[in-house]
């Protein structure tokens, strides 16, 4: 690695020449997703039709309530990346290159809360992680890693760690950086130049970077990407947006050496020979799962949102790995959406050896456009928003805010999984056995995505499923529901009505999407 070094001068020195920026900050002045353009549908809830009883339905407020953390006068505070820090203080990076300390974002009083100007003059950082006392950050251009070598709480030394891709100044160029994975790289996700096209190196493709610098072309066939990070197991997911070859926004699992599905990259194989022989060019107009039968290393979504029902621009990812400090969802995903201002909730599963699973509205209404998630310690979930160049159901043009469990559990569809005839449902509280035993109460549709060159696509081959029996588990903790068939390569959108939990209450959220990539096989 070639190690390029910035010092920040003694502010009791004479002034030394800085590194300038990489580019004018105007040129970032677009949105992560030009699906973004899109007009906004209204806010529908989500909740099942009332009891017959007086009492009041469950609000999502009443298990998870929103805390908003006051930003001080004059701060910026656009959407980047967060990272808790070892010292405790909370990391915050903005899209107009400032890196902020925050002491005090987990107290009760936030009107304690102090920041800290750490970094600026950067570009439009969108991956924090610590290591070894260095903050490594994916910049636009590259992944450098700071430190304040003096203790006076500025950054002084930044060093290039990589900067093996490239740019053109397009606006839509982002570069989103994950945390350290368990052999100790940072992943970066590489949008396309201009959502479309890849007009420098690596541009559409997903990179390894070494702390060292070691930098390993990854997957290729990434069009637009919003927000990258790690299951339990380590493996490493991002959020994809709708567009050319992206019928919908998506969850996708990163694995090495695949390809994502939009093409305009491919021209990059010749700089990347240890990904082997470049991966032929798909057909226009077909459907995807097709497609991935005759190219294997053509890697489904594991998860669609589908559009726009369950959001327009998918971004950030975070695990709860909290061991129930968040509420029942332990090693589940949960994602953000910066159009409708949400954070969805996602449960994975692998079929056959490929990861598929149901995704979950969690909780609507925070204040900007969500695009970064962080745990914090106290197990609460940080969201930070933006509106910048879109708009976004939340309306305020930047806000970080924190999301706390209420010690409630509610009641909800914990997971969805496939069965060979149908799905078996598991629930955070145990259901009433007459309402669980009514198949009418259990509606299922499919439907699934044109996979074109054109922009996105309306949901196509709709089905309509028979669900016919419905069989709740001895402890009324699941459901088992038999179908009359299942579709591959569908997703599958089920809406309850009737089930009520042991003690009369509707489900919270009566949705489910389920993205059916491979149907189980029957086993003896």
């Amino acid at each position: 690695m070639v190690i390029r070094t910035f010092i920040r001068p003694s502010p009791l020195a004479p002034a030394a020449k800085a590194r300038s920026p990489l580019l004018p900050l105007w040129i970032t002045a677009g949105l992560l997703s030009s699906a973004w353009m899109d007009p906004l549908p209204s806010h529908a809830a989500e909740t099942a039709p009332a009891p017959a009883s007086s009492e009041p339905l469950p609000k999502e407020e009443d298990f998870y309530r929103i805390v908003t953390l006051p930003i001080p006068p004059g701060i910026t505070l656009e959407a980047g990346a967060m990272a808790f820090l070892q010292n405790g203080q909370l990391a915050v990076s903005t899209r107009r290159g400032e890196i902020y300390r925050v002491n005090g974002a987990m107290q009760e009083d936030p009107g304690k809360m102090k920041f800290h100007l750490f970094a600026s003059g950067l570009h439009e950082v969108l991956g924090l992680a610590e290591k070894d006392g260095w903050l490594y950050c994916a910049q636009r251009g590259e992944i450098t890693r700071i430190k304040d070598l003096d203790q006076d709480g500025r950054a002084d030394r930044f060093e290039t760690v990589s900067d093996n891709w490239g740019l053109t100044g397009d606006y839509h160029e982002y570069a989103f950086g994950s945390k350290f994975d368990t052999e100790g790289y940072l992943w970066v996700v590489l949008c396309l130049t201009g959502s479309f096209t890849s007009d420098a190196p690596f541009r559409g493709w997903c990179l390894r970077v070494a702390p060292d610098g070691k930098t390993i072309p990854t997957a290729s066939g990434l069009r637009s990407p919003g927000g990258i990070g790690a299951n339990h197991l380590g493996e490493m997911f991002y959020t994809e947006n709708q567009g050319p070859w992206n019928g919908a926004c998506t969850l996708k699992h990163l694995v090495p050496g695949d390809f994502m599905g939009h093409p305009s990259g491919n021209t990059w194989y010749s700089l990347a020979p240890e990904m082997g022989p470049k991966p032929p060019t798909p057909a226009s107009g077909g459907r995807l799962h097709l497609e991935a039968e005759k190219n294997p290393r053509l890697r489904p979504p594991a998860v669609y949102f589908p559009y726009p029902k369950k959001g327009q621009s998918a971004s950030g990812i975070a695990c709860d790995t909290t061991g129930g400090g968040f509420g029942p969802f332990t090693n589940q995903l949960f994602v953000a959406d910066q159009a409708h201002s949400t954070v969805m909730r996602v449960s994975l599963e692998k079929v056959n050896e490929v990861t598929q699973g149901a995704c979950f509205m969690m909780r609507q209404g925070f204040d900007s456009g969500n695009l970064a998630l962080e745990f914090a310690p106290d197990h609460s979930l940080m969201v930070y928003g933006t509106d910048r160049g879109w708009g976004a159901r939340g309306g305020k043009p930047f806000a970080l805010q924190r999301l706390v469990w209420n010690q409630k559990t509610p009641f909800e569809i914990r997971q969805m999984l496939a069965k060979p005839d149908g799905f078996e449902l598991v629930f955070t509280t145990s259901v009433q056995t007459a309402t669980a035993s009514n198949p009418a109460d259990f509606q299922l549709k499919t439907y699934t995505y044109i996979y074109q060159s054109r922009y996105g696509s309306p949901e196509v081959d709709p089905t309509r499923l028979k669900v016919l029996s419905a069989t709740p588990s001895p402890d009324d903790l699941r459901v088992r529901l038999k179908t009359n068939k299942l579709m591959a390569g569908h997703v599958h959108e089920l809406k309850i009505t009737g089930l009520r939990s042991a003690n009369g209450l509707p489900l919270l959220h009566g949705e489910a999407y389920y993205t059916m990539n491979q149907i189980p096989k029957v086993t003896n």
